[in-house]
């Protein structure tokens, strides 16, 4: 049995009495959207899913984070999609916060439950179902995949993360650790997505500043968080979205872990 939580949202709509002040924030170099956000008025629906709706949390922005898209799906019983992607060269990935999925991934079939992870190549036919009981809910990362010559596009991945030892951080006594779902080392891929935990009190300890655009969507916990050259109190729920060279720390504040699911661009030069 896995002691791990993933939050996802539901949804409704703040009554009348709410306040405004709020976390949100835009900037030149970073977004925060709190988890008050993921109201129902701020879904988009999409072609040929039926019983379905999307939260869209990132996007390719000009001069801001260009390299991806990121949606929180909720699909409820009996939906799903035959046609899910519809441009062409498209590589994704899914990650499962609530309930339950059936993924068909050229033409192998798999369940997904929460901390399930699929890679689906680009080109690759793909379809998903929810044929539980309740409503699935679900990240899904697109990416217009790097062709290189030389290189094969990377074969399909079905995991869960309660299946893989998180890999620790070097000198930090495993307060700071990495789940990976693909082998650093196989060029491939032009993305990674992770699930990064810090155990309470763990830090980064400078300032990363580097090429890598992040999404980070909070699962579990509460920490500050530096963007830049602001120190943000995020949680369970929220989500941080990073262009290049955005800096960025944290102080994992406890009771317990602060995990959340990261994305990045890797292995590939820059355009020119």
């Amino acid at each position: 049995m896995s002691d791990r939580s993933y939050y996802a949202p539901k949804g409704g709509l703040p009554p009348q009495t709410q306040i405004l002040t709020d976390r949100a924030m835009f900037t030149e170099a970073y977004a925060v959207i709190p988890k008050g956000t993921f109201s129902d008025i701020v879904t988009s629906f999409l072609p040929f899913w039926d019983k379905a709706r999307f939260w869209v949390i990132a996007r390719p922005l000009s001069g801001f984070a260009e390299t991806f898209s990121q949606y929180i799906a909720e699909v409820l019983p009996g939906g799903g999609s035959d046609r899910p992607e519809t441009d062409e060269g498209v590589e994704a990935v899914l990650f499962v916060v609530e309930g339950e999925i059936t993924v068909t991934v050229a033409g192998k079939t798999d369940r997904l439950e929460p901390g399930g992870y699929a890679y689906i190549p680009p080109g690759v036919e793909w379809s998903l179902r929810n044929n539980g009981k309740v409503p699935a809910r679900f990240h899904w990362i697109r990416k217009a995949y790097h062709y290189v010559e030389g290189l094969d596009a990377p074969d399909p991945i079905i995991a869960n993360e309660t299946n893989i030892a998180p890999t620790p951080m070097p000198d930090t006594d495993g307060a700071w650790a990495t789940t990976r779902f693909v082998d650093p080392a196989d060029l491939r891929h032009d993305m990674h997505v992770t699930i990064v935990t810090f155990q309470p009190g763990g830090v980064i300890p400078f300032a990363e500043t580097h090429v890598m655009e992040h999404g980070l969507y909070v699962l579990e916990g509460k920490a500050v968080y530096r963007l830049n050259q602001d120190w943000v109190e995020v949680e369970a729920g929220d989500f941080m979205w990073l262009r290049a060279f955005c800096p960025q720390a944290c102080y994992a504040g406890g009771p317990g872990p602060f995990r959340y699911l990261l994305y990045k661009d890797v292995n590939r030069h820059m355009p020119l």
